[in-house]
């Protein structure tokens, strides 16, 4: 067992996690990453024998922060194909510079294309600074293409100075989760009558707080949805530590649920409790601290425990949503899947009756649904979020890069109505396979992208046609994802002062729900 504790720059300290052997449980595949050899690149880096131990260090000078220094290997993804594979590292570091970008930093980072004609993408668990106390894990997963060729494995630092070590010996790639895995395995989810033949649900996203005007909004737009995200601090790394304060941020959270599901009675409109930030938040881009100590899982149950007593009875509830977009890159003592169930049976204690939605690992991609459980337990939905292809929901998120379109043709495929079909396959699969109820609780593309409201009515019609319900992200959030806004990058966003063709594709199957 590994005992850590991670303490980053200034205020952000880590606290004590336990760990298994992370070699013990991944599958290798491919080539020994361990026994290739590694390049230094950018200067500052060098191999060491330390305790008898290979180690790639990298040491750069304070004046010298500027850059990437680190070591390189190209590897054949060939044997990755069709795989989401992860790959694991133990590393620690010592008074390593805060980067002026919070994806630099600590690097260890895959570089590499889908396909011949896709572009160039850069996953990884990157972003950490400050010292470690003792070695830690590090671990990041990629789904590759049936096309994927080549890429460079990175592991050193970018735009930061002070000193990183990784374990050689401990580095590889393997299989975390895999379809032969799963359990229950002929489960058929059952639901009641109200829940299996309800009137269809189509929504929103909400904002951080709920206003009695947005909810007068909703209502002329026949909105009968709202997924109300409970958050703060999105993709920050060593937040949500402090319990007490914790615990005091979220009820102030829920007291603004609890009088925007009030007002909310006239217009008939229901909620579903989003628990964006769990307690503990995340110790990388690609792990969230509770899957991974006892303190904070514990705490994620009690949370839910606190919900569902101030909540099982109000009318307005639609159902519980656990955990958005877990991501679990590393074995873990409390997965993703585990720590879920031991929450809605908990919940299920209490309030026997709201359904409880499930999702799935690496953001809630559909990618993951082949090697997703459902539970042995009924009226549970199982959600998924649909941001594919990235590069094109996602474009020029930070004002920079080439525009694309569609339907076109990106990152080297055609996407269209179909290829968004086939993206969703897997979970179409997992629905008729198990008789399960699926709730599609994000998608969208950002507000400059070319036909955008093309990709999101192809969307919806997909959802519509498996019967699935939906909310679009997000109302009146940030306004690159508002329909109610128009721009061409995010410093020149505006009100649209007609209704955008964005939100007229929404309108359109709002109307439905009269």
């Amino acid at each position: 067992m590994l005992k850590k504790l991670f303490s980053v720059f200034a205020a952000m300290v880590f606290a004590v996690v336990t760990l298994p052997a992370a070699e013990a449980r991944l599958r290798p595949v491919g080539p020994e990453l361990s026994k290739l050899e590694w390049k230094p690149a950018g200067g500052y880096s060098r191999i060491e024998t330390v305790d008898g131990r290979s180690v790639l260090v990298t040491d750069v000078p304070k004046d010298k922060a500027s850059g990437h220094h680190w070591f390189e290997r190209e590897l054949d993804l060939k044997p990755y194909r069709g795989r989401t594979i992860t790959f694991f590292v133990r590393y620690r570091c010592t008074d390593v510079s805060k980067p002026p970008q919070p994806y630099n930093g600590v690097k260890f980072m895959l570089a590499y294309k889908p396909g011949p004609e896709a572009p160039m993408q850069w996953p990884g668990s990157n972003g950490a600074f400050g010292s470690t106390d003792g070695w830690q894990p590090l671990a990041f997963n990629v789904t590759f293409r049936d096309t994927a060729e080549t890429g460079v494995l990175s592991l050193g630092l970018q735009d930061s100075s002070g000193r990183i070590e990784f374990d050689l010996d401990s580095l590889q790639a393997g299989i975390l989760f895999s379809p032969e895995d799963r359990v229950n395995l002929d489960y058929k989810v059952k639901y009641p009558e109200r829940i299996a033949n309800h009137r269809r649900q189509r929504g929103v996203m909400s904002p951080g707080t709920i206003r009695p005007e947005d909810l007068k909004t909703l209502k002329e737009w026949n909105v009968n949805l709202i997924r109300a995200q409970q958050t703060r601090n999105w993709g920050a790394i060593g937040t949500e530590v402090d319990l007490a304060e914790y615990d005091q941020w979220l009820n102030g959270k829920l007291d603004n649920l609890e009088k925007a599901m009030d007002q909310a009675k006239e217009y008939d409109i229901k909620f579903v409790i989003d628990l964006h930030t769990p307690p503990g938040g995340k110790i990388s881009s690609s792990n969230m601290r509770m899957f991974f100590e006892k303190k904070y899982a514990d705490h994620f149950i009690e949370v839910w425990r606190r919900i569902a007593k101030r909540f099982k009875d109000h009318p307005q509830l639609y159902a519980y949503d656990l955990v958005n977009e877990p991501v679990q890159a590393m074995p873990a003592p409390y997965d993703y899947w585990n720590l879920q169930r031991m929450a809605a049976e908990a919940i299920r204690e209490i309030d026997p009756d709201t359904p409880i939605m499930i999702e799935s690992n690496e953001s809630d991609r559909p990618q993951t649904y082949p090697y997703l459980s459902p539970l042995a337990m009924d009226n549970i939905i199982y959600k998924v979020h649909m941001y594919f292809p990235l590069t094109y929901t996602h474009q020029r998120l930070r004002g920079e890069g080439p525009s694309s379109v569609y339907p076109g043709v990106l990152e080297g495929e055609k996407w269209d109505k179909e290829k968004i079909r086939e993206t969703l396959q897997p979970v179409r699969d997992f629905q008729l396979r198990h008789n399960a109820e699926i709730y599609v609780g994000e998608f969208s593309a950002i507000a400059w992208a070319p036909g955008a409201e093309k990709y999101i009515n192809d969307c919806i019609e997909i959802f519509e046609e498996y019967g699935w319900d939906w909310t679009y992200h997000a109302f009146r959030e940030w306004s690159g994802w508002s329909v109610e806004h128009e721009g061409t990058n995010p410093s020149d966003l505006k009100p649209a002062k007609e209704d955008t063709p964005r939100k007229k594709v929404l309108l359109k199957y709002f109307s439905r729900n009269r």
